[in-house]
């Protein structure tokens, strides 16, 4: 039986090598205050079967929106028509998805699409479509140099004249977290702050209402940057990693430039505020920050003034994701629960369903669509 105690030992040393290299971490203080908006400043925009992923809502008020990919989802893009989901461009054109996360609508009125390719595993690509016609306009697929092997291609922002599109690998398996630019017009990318400590997760574990986000308690789960959004005048990205609290800026202008060696684009790099270990984010026209709270089911804002604050807390924020505003002054959220999806059975999803597109008035302004 010596073979046994062998197995059983070398079982427990690599237990206790995953849960010392891969596990651990601690917990961020909350960072919600006495929220401004009542609970009832919520508005139910849809149920839905599966969870969202990310939304995009045009000026025509037309609602898009993913199917988060990890809840196995048999429509991957869709519109809200009358409260329900319909494939688009069109139901056929679901089989040339793979994994779609992120989208955004320009001020061109075209929906951007971006498919990290199950962590590219495949050629992850980024798809934009005129949605009056319903067809595809643009199409660019990500060179291994750009975007390697396991990375995500997570979030994206659009420059306000169409021309530039800033991506966040959020590289949550091969933990080397980067920004991507795509010049559209050019059909050029680039990887840039490949591995910066402002891209790159920190020891935070994710702990929802429900459970920590780890895997079997050994694997913590660690994501770089994904909150990322423009100021409206198109002049400075902000982002961040999910495990992070801190909120970072770069001037667009450093971004674009290709001259820009990478230690002097690093030294670019602002530390501009604290933040809650976030998901989506978006900005107005104020100069506000708008940041998800997957941990206390919030939407806080990080003001100019460099403050944070909540804005609205309810339990029915099951993972806060996707932000995007809408006409008429509306901000969509998109809920993807990811608490009850990641590293759970399809028995344990479909239980917790349904799951909810969520808007609310925050008494700003800004363009449609991001």
């Amino acid at each position: 039986m010596r073979w046994v105690a062998v197995v059983v030992l070398g079982t427990l040393a690599l237990v206790a090598g995953l849960r010392l290299t891969l596990g651990g971490g601690r917990y961020l203080a909350d960072r919600t205050t006495a929220p401004e908006l009542p609970a009832s400043a919520l508005e139910k925009v849809a149920d839905l079967d599966y969870p969202p992923g990310n939304i995009a809502v045009s000026r025509g008020g037309r609602v898009f929106f993913t199917f988060h990919p990890d809840g196995k989802p048999p429509v991957a893009l869709a519109e809200l028509i009358a409260g329900k989901p319909v494939p688009f461009p069109s139901a056929e054109a679901q089989a040339s998805f793979r994994s779609p996360l992120a989208v955004r609508i320009d001020a061109q009125d075209r929906l951007w699409v971006l498919d990290h390719a199950d962590y590219a595993m495949g050629q992850p690509r980024l798809r934009a479509f005129d949605i009056a016609g319903a067809t595809q306009v643009h199409g660019y697929g990500f060179p291994s140099a750009v975007a390697p092997f396991l990375s995500m291609l997570n979030d994206f922002q659009v420059a306000p004249d169409g021309r530039t599109i800033y991506i966040a690998d959020a590289s949550p398996i091969r933990q080397r977290p980067a920004l991507l630019t795509y010049d559209v017009a050019a059909g050029t990318s680039r990887r840039l702050l490949d591995g910066h400590a402002s891209v790159r997760p920190r020891d935070f574990i994710l702990h929802t209402p429900v459970r920590d986000m780890t895997l079997f308690g050994l694997v913590t789960l660690r994501i770089g940057v994904d909150t990322i959004a423009l100021d409206r005048r198109g002049e400075w990205l902000y982002y961040g990693p999910v495990n992070g609290d801190r909120l970072y800026r770069i001037a667009t202008r450093d971004l674009d430039d290709p001259a820009l060696a990478p230690e002097a684009l690093a030294a670019r790099v602002v530390d501009y505020g604290p933040k809650p270990l976030s998901d989506g984010a978006t900005t107005d026209d104020a100069g506000n920050v708008y940041l998800t709270d997957p941990e206390h089911s919030a939407l806080l804002v990080l003001g100019p003034d460099r403050r944070l604050r909540t804005l609205v807390k309810d339990p029915r924020l099951r993972w806060p994701d996707g932000l995007s505003f809408g006409p008429d002054g509306w901000l969509y959220v998109t809920c993807s629960a990811l608490q009850y999806v990641l590293f759970t059975s399809p028995a344990a999803r479909q239980a917790n369903a349904p799951y909810q597109i969520w808007r609310l008035k925050p008494g700003a302004t800004a363009a449609p669509g991001q």
